[in-house]
């Protein structure tokens, strides 16, 4: 069942589908990474692309509860960014496409709020 979107703004950005899929910066069209549809409760996502353009996702869901910092970092499997407590597929950021990066995001089956800074 899709979920009805409360709120989301793309800053420079642009998703394959309505709140995931493959992500793209709109200046030059690069694709960055992928934003995984059903595993995230909401994700707030500021980058600076190597062809200079600022970009940002701010999403989350009516039903998104209100979830809890964490000081894990995410684990990696295969290329995708996953959740270390129940390692559900979150995201996948193209880092070698970008020149830094600022990200929060829940996920949904635990509640945790991962954050996670690059470059600079």
């Amino acid at each position: 069942m899709a979920r009805k979107i409360k709120t989301k703004n793309l800053e420079n950005t642009r998703l394959a589908a309505g709140y995931g899929g493959w992500t793209y910066c709109t200046a030059c069209g690069e694709n960055i990474g992928y934003l995984c549809y059903a595993t995230y409760d909401r994700v707030e996502f500021q980058y600076e692309c190597n062809c200079g353009s600022h970009g940002s996702i701010l999403i989350d869901f009516e039903d998104s509860a209100m979830g809890s910092f964490c000081d894990d970092g995410l684990i990696t499997i295969k290329n995708r960014q996953c959740c270390p407590k129940d390692s559900s597929p979150l995201l996948t950021i193209l880092t070698k496409k970008l020149k830094d990066y600022q990200l929060a995001i829940t996920c949904k089956e635990c509640g945790s709020i991962y954050s996670r800074k690059y470059g600079e």
